[in-house]
């Protein structure tokens, strides 16, 4: 068998009437669509549900699969102690996930921190279906940092899971929409807020799943948005296959936003292989932007195809423009992959005789040695955006009115204490929050005495 349904589903505890305590009437019809899909799911009579929670174990750069035979929890923590949950894994299916993640080289399994209760995301979705299907096992995906091409991947991979094994399976995307909708909700209103939720109903509601992919990371950010990653996973899993959709309803009356649909499986359909149709996209697009870059980027793509499958480090080539020998400044190499962040390393001043070999320099450690990130291997490397910045010469300034985060980068000084920002960054809107990132970057206290300096760049692609 393959996946049998797919749920889009929240998690608000105060949706539990014993949590709620009459709160809960202001979410009734986010109530009533629970009931209906715990009964639709009753009905399938799944053998095994898979929930991803953005509130189970979370690592950058890895899925966790909740580890052992099962797990308990309850609404302790809501002032609920008496809604209580004692669950079994489908430990046969969490091994074939696993072992079919080992065969791909891909970062999922059940290493790591060992999860003893039950989280909040997975239990708001089984107080509703074990009700009415009291018994059948679980698995409990988290989600990850990683970029959304590999969330769908990941729902790939269990899908291929549930076919290995034959097993009956339901699969519960857990998560809220924005968080910031109304002005009284508990994290206030952004603009993003409502149309992250009006976004996400559409194109849920339509079952375009490839359209989730185009959801900027720095605006789901701005939206603090819960569920999206969740939701991607539950797209893969349904790779290739046409769907019934079914939008239930959406409430935003708290201040965070609550969608339930459906998504039934009718068929095989070529044209919903929704990962290839987007790396396939941007193969094309990255070839074209690499065709246009200029000097500066083609001198840091070279130092890094060359160093990454050579372990050569190149010199400064013949024929590049005197402004990249004749000079030297400060420069930051950027590598991006499927739109996320995959190494950064730059220098404020100049370290080298000329701009090439700070470019050459930088290259090698933003690919290599940025302690966020693993080293750059040799198959990512078709899919690696790369762009570099010059930076002109840092002044001092009095005041934050003094900046522009579209013009000016900053630093930010206290003692041997140093951070710095690039300017026009995705999701940095305003100088306090470029102060803070530069800030806490340097490992200065909020409280602590700094001074400011500006510079400009020169961006290149």
């Amino acid at each position: 068998m393959s996946i049998l349904a797919a749920y889009m589903v929240p998690h608000p505890p105060m949706i539990v009437p014993e949590v709620g305590r009459g709160s809960e009437k202001q979410v009734e019809l986010t109530t009533r669509s629970y009931e209906s899909i715990a009964d639709e799911i009753a009905g399938l009579g799944p053998e095994t549900i898979i929930i991803s929670s953005p509130h189970a174990t979370m690592y950058a750069d890895y899925f966790h699969i909740s580890p052992g035979r099962g797990a308990n929890g309850s609404f302790a923590s809501f002032r609920a102690p008496s809604v209580r949950f004692n669950e079994d894994y489908d430990t046969e299916l969490v091994d074939t996930i696993s072992d079919l993640a080992y065969k791909y080289s891909f970062p999922t399994g059940t290493e790591g921190e060992r999860e003893r209760t039950l989280d909040h995301g997975t239990m708001v979705p089984l107080y509703f279906i074990r009700r009415r299907l009291p018994s059948c096992k679980i698995i409990r995906v988290g989600l990850s940092g990683l970029p959304l091409t590999d969330h769908y991947r990941m729902g790939q991979i269990i899908r291929e899971a549930v076919e290995i094994t034959g097993r009956r399976v339901v699969y519960v995307a857990s998560g809220d929409l924005s968080h910031k909708l109304q002005e009284y909700g508990p994290y206030g209103f952004a603009p993003e807020g409502p149309q992250y939720d009006e976004r996400i109903m559409d194109v849920c509601g339509r079952g375009a799943f490839g359209e989730l992919f185009d959801f900027d990371e720095s605006f789901c950010e701005r939206a603090a948005e819960c569920g999206h990653r969740s939701f991607v996973i539950m797209a893969g899993a349904l790779d290739g296959c046409s769907v019934r959709v079914r939008k239930y309803s959406h409430e935003d009356v708290t201040g965070v936003g609550y969608g339930i649909c459906s998504f039934i499986p009718e068929g095989e359909d070529e044209a919903r292989r929704f990962l290839d149709i987007r790396l396939d996209r941007m193969e094309r697009e990255l070839e074209m932007k690499k065709a246009e870059s200029d000097e500066y980027v083609r001198l840091a793509r070279q130092t890094i195809e060359t160093y990454i499958t050579e372990g050569k480090i190149i010199k400064v080539p013949d024929g590049l423009p005197a402004e990249m020998t004749d000079r030297a400044a400060g420069a930051f190499v950027s590598i991006h992959k499927h739109g996320s962040l995959r190494g950064c390393i730059g220098t404020i001043a100049a370290t080298a005789d000329c701009v090439a070999q700070e470019i050459i320099n930088n290259a090698i450690s933003a690919s290599t040695r940025d302690p966020r990130f693993d080293p750059i291997e040799a198959d990512e490397l078709k899919w690696l955006d790369i762009n570099v910045d010059i930076l002109g010469d840092a002044e001092d300034i009095d005041s934050p009115d003094q900046l522009d985060v579209k013009r000016y980068g900053v630093i930010v000084t206290s003692g041997y204490k140093r951070g710095l920002l690039l300017p026009d960054l995705d999701g940095v809107d305003s100088v306090e929050q470029q102060i803070d990132i530069a800030r806490r970057k340097g490992g200065i206290g909020e409280h602590e005495r700094y001074k400011l300096q500006r510079f400009e760049v020169i961006r290149h692609y």
